[in-house]
């Protein structure tokens, strides 16, 4: 965080990531030797790397001694140093395991870096007995030993937050009072600097956040920032954010420590024990399972496997024919010698995006070869790419242009976690700052199947086969998402790497008519309607790096850096002018990125009563809104589920089945999450039915406004009278002489229909639609009108409004439960539960009058104290005003009554100024819900 480069002229983007060149990187004797340089200052290495001829961009890319050069050579106490120098021994093979191998193992744990060791330690604290981390080298040798060990404890996610807090309280708590061991963990605070005023405003965005979990921030002005940092050249800041316990941590300290805590309660960890294959076999129903490690020196038998193997992850998924979309990156700074006047147990850590972590081989050079051999070893550092950085560094801090350079690190950039069929857990890229909280999640998804915090941004299945089959997505997206690790989060951001993997019928037409298109998985779909014309998204351009041209005059990059605000955006009022048209007139909206699935078969009826939150065993020709649970009563989905009739003919609209047949229509960014979950519930409960995926061969418009009846009457073949089309049911009808199936549904709170259409049909269906439309104002809207509409009429949106840890009675949403059934389904027992004890927390709608644009993460107060965060919020142009959904706590601790949403003065604090909000119980919009019945 904190100091900016334009590439490629985006000034919000950097081709290279983060360093942390701070004051505990000057305390030599909490470092290991590493690579030692001749004694120079970076001035005179900035020096060096302009007049140096340029290398070729080949060398560099293997790993170098790990000491050599001249410079300082007196021996310090530091952790690494003994392990460097015994890494000049035999090779680990050759040694032999560290101990004997068990013949079987209940969990075995590949990889002994931070993350590995994070799950081993919570695996065994959960209860676990007979867990086993396989280490091929030594612990840490691969990528964690060079780690830089910062520990923050803010960023822009709440999920993240949490995870942070966790990785704390272990590295400066839990460990220590354990084993009596200190981790190495030094709270020296962070201290994060804005040299622009939206470096500033996101700042003020995550104290307002850190006030919601406990988090002490302060922005200092330049003037606070001198006097708590005084080397630092303040004259060109905005100001800086100061959390004062961030801290770092040693990461030899720390892994060791939780190898002790781990084995103290009965893991076993071995050393010198490479992974050589992972044995699967096939069940009675197909599916997939572990059933061994194998190794140089023998087999372990073993259910379930986690592969934290880092940049080795790759390798070992393929062990077990598992794909993971990962890219070995060069991870670099540079120590420099001690500098007077910074005090490494108190100065605060300044990470500087100016210097470090750069990015080498996602482009047109190939990224680092990592041998599997590969243990405490370094690349060299390339001067040419890495000098443009320290010219940042010594402006900010001048100081560093005399001081001397210790010793170089660039080792390969560490990876995550992705575990063998059987038992899907997969955190990607935790790091190690993460690791602790990422750690626990893991061992709670493998002791109680699934974890206990939202972790669907760490899961690798989220995924398509589609995207984890291509390189070129894995390439272009490893290197946007690295590059682009440090820089402002925007609300409204997109990618520009990986685009156009799957496009839907419509896509071309819809670009000619002015869509400017979000990306979702891999799928292009309608983002908002520009006037200006044609955007197209163009091939991927790595913001001008490794010799790359960067694109000129780029339509789609410029409307998108037009998004670089926590304001409203310039296009504020074009989507104004699609909502409002949609609630005046009418709107289509193209979903066909909507998952389409099929359940069907002997058991499908049993399946569907399992798996889903409503009475979904109604009469074919009905459909319902219902949620797909977990055990726990957190909310896996939310979709819509049609029953089916037989069909005498096979097709993508009508499949031939045996038994009960239902379609269900899903959320497109989270469809895989959603097929991943069905097929574990089908598995783990044995039904008797198939799941089948018409994704890719059914396209969808959906058709909302008060003149939406009047439109589609023109178009289909069918009767739309409130009599013969009520609301939630479907029909097979003919649109323009082609058959689909309508469904009368609404996602924005208007009358409206939605069309599923075999993909042939899509083009002349819409222009039927859109022809027919034109005397009545219809438009076409993206998403952004989507999420405006829907916010205002209250509906709910999954991994927003509703993730995994949240209850479908905590989100209002208890009219989807059959619990005045005697039906049992998936998370019953956990909701009644729920209902017994009292909610102890509830999803609140709010409005400000001001207008204000709120974007989520933002603090709710009520009557003086903090009682949550908003999760989602946009602004209402029906009713001119801002809305926002947070769930409440009540500081008490006692369950959240009705009386206490409604009792309280509440306000919304944005960027640390807090504005009023009134609380509603029901949505401001309709509530009567008079509009989606056809009644205007």
């Amino acid at each position: 965080m904190g100091w900016t480069r334009a590439v490629g002229g985006r000034g919000q983007r950097t081709a290279w990531g983060h360093c942390a060149l701070g004051s505990y990187l000057t305390d030599s004797d909490s470092f290991p030797s590493r690579s030692r340089v001749p004694m120079a200052s970076l001035s005179r290495a900035l020096r060096l790397a302009a007049t140096c001829p340029h290398r070729n961009p080949a060398q560099g890319l293997g790993p170098r001694p790990r000491t050599g050069g001249t410079g300082p050579t007196t021996e310090k106490s530091v952790p690494y140093q003994r392990t460097l120098k015994e890494a000049q021994q035999p090779s680990a093979e050759a040694q032999g395991p560290s101990q004997p191998l068990p013949r079987a193992a209940s969990v075995v744990v590949i990889g002994g870096g931070s993350l590995g060791c994070q799950t081993l330690y919570h695996l065994a604290k959960l209860g676990v007995s007979g867990a086993l981390l396989l280490e091929r080298e030594r612990l840490t040798s691969g990528t964690t030993w060079h780690t830089a060990g910062l520990l923050w404890q803010l960023r822009p996610s709440d999920v993240e937050v949490e995870l942070l807090a966790h990785t704390r309280r272990v590295v400066s708590r839990d460990l220590e009072e354990e084993t009596g061991l200190h981790t190495g963990w030094i709270q020296n605070g962070g201290l994060f600097i804005a040299s622009n005023r939206q470096r500033l405003d996101e700042y003020k965005r995550l104290m307002s956040l850190g006030k919601a979990y406990g988090v002490e921030s302060h922005v200092l002005s330049p003037a606070e920032t001198k006097a708590l940092y005084p080397l630092m050249n303040v004259d060109d800041l905005y100001g800086t954010l100061y959390v004062p316990h961030d801290g770092t941590m040693d990461p030899a300290g720390t892994c060791t420590t939780l190898s002790r805590a781990a084995t103290a309660r009965g893991a076993q960890v071995i050393e010198n024990c490479p992974v050589t294959g992972i044995r699967v076999r096939t069940d009675d129903f197909g599916v997939r399972r572990v059933a061994a490690v194998e190794t140089a020196h023998g087999s372990i038998q073993t259910p379930c496997v986690v592969n934290c193997a880092g940049v080795w992850a790759g390798a070992v998924g393929r062990m077990a024919g598992v794909k993971v979309p990962l890219v070995a990156m060069h991870h670099a700074y540079v120590v420099t010698e001690r500098i007077e006047g910074i005090q490494v147990r108190s100065q605060p850590q300044v990470p500087w995006r100016a210097v470090g972590d750069w990015l080498v081989g996602a482009g047109p050079r190939p990224p680092p070869q990592v041998s599997d051999k590969f243990a405490f070893g370094l690349f060299d550092l390339d001067w040419d790419v890495f000098g443009q950085h320290i010219e940042g560094a010594i402006h900010r801090v001048p100081v560093l242009e005399k001081t001397g350079i210790k010793s170089t690190v660039c080792g390969p950039g560490e990876g995550g976690g992705e575990p063998a069929p059987g038992r899907p857990v997969a955190p990607l890229l935790p790091g190690m700052m993460l690791g602790g909280g990422c750690g626990q999640e893991l061992a709670h998804w493998i002791v109680h199947g699934r974890p206990e915090k939202d972790m669907h941004g760490y899961d690798i299945r989220r995924f398509h086969h589609s995207l984890t089959d291509h390189s070129r997505w894995i390439r272009e997206r490893s290197h946007e998402s690295y590059a682009k690790n440090y820089s402002i989060v925007f609300p409204h951001d997109e990618p520009l790497a990986g685009r156009n993997m799957r496009r839907d019928p419509l896509h071309e037409e819809l670009l000619a008519r002015g869509c400017v298109f979000q990306e979702r998985h891999g799928w292009e779909r309608p983002g908002w309607f520009s006037p200006q014309g044609p955007a197209p998204v163009l091939p991927y351009d790595y913001y001008g790096a490794y010799g790359k041209r960067a694109h000129q005059d780029y339509a789609y990059s410029r409307l998108l850096g037009d998004e670089y605000t926590f304001d409203f955006p310039p296009h504020h009022d074009v989507i104004k002018k699609e909502c409002l048209a949609c609630r005046g007139a009418a709107a289509v909206f193209d979903m066909s990125y909507f998952g389409k699935f099929y359940l069907v078969g002997p058991d499908a009826r049993k399946a569907a009563d399992w798996l889903f939150s409503a009475d979904v065993s109604r009469p074919p020709g009905s459909t319902v809104y219902t949620c797909m649970l977990n055990h726990r009563g957190g909310t896996e989905s939310d979709l819509t589920v049609s029953r089916l009739a037989p069909s005498p003919q096979a097709s993508p609209l009508t499949p031939a089945f045996e038994g009960d047949g239902y379609y269900l229509a899903v959320g497109g960014a989270v469809a895989q999450h959603n097929w991943c979950h069905l097929t574990t519930v089908l598995q783990d409960r044995q039904f008797r039915c198939q799941l089948v995926d018409h994704s890719e061969d059914l396209g969808l418009i959906s058709i909302q406004g008060p003149a939406s009846r009047a439109i589609l009457q023109e178009v289909l073949d069918a009767d739309l009278s409130n009599e013969a089309f009520p609301f939630s049911t479907h029909k097979l009808v003919r649109a323009a002489g082609h058959l689909v199936r309508a469904i009368r549904l609404s996602f924005v709170g208007e009358l409206g229909w939605e069309l599923h259409i075999p993909r042939p049909s899509c083009l002349p269906v819409y222009r039927a639609v859109m022809t027919a439309g034109a005397k009545h104002g219809l438009v076409n809207a993206g998403y952004r009108a989507v999420d405006s509409l829907s916010t205002e009429k209250g509906y709910r949106h999954w991994h927003a409004d509703l993730r995994p840890d949240d209850s479908p009675l905590e989100a209002g949403l208890a009219f989807t439960c059959k619990l005045k059934s005697a039906v049992p389904f998936l998370g019953r027992e956990a909701l009644e539960k729920q209902q017994a004890e009292g909610l102890h927390r509830r999803l609140v709608c709010f409005t400000v009058d001001e207008k204000v644009p709120l974007f989520g993460l933002e603090a709710i107060w009520r009557s003086g104290q903090v009682v949550g965060h908003v999760r989602r919020a946009d602004f209402g142009f029906a009713i001119d005003k801002t809305l926002a959904y947070g769930y409440i706590r009540d500081p008490s601790g006692r369950p959240v009554s009705w009386d206490f949403v409604k009792s309280g003065d509440y306000a919304l604090e944005r960027m640390g100024v807090a504005y009023p909000a009134q609380a509603h119980l029901k949505s401001p919009f309709d509530p009567g819900n008079r509009r989606v019945k056809g009644i205007y």
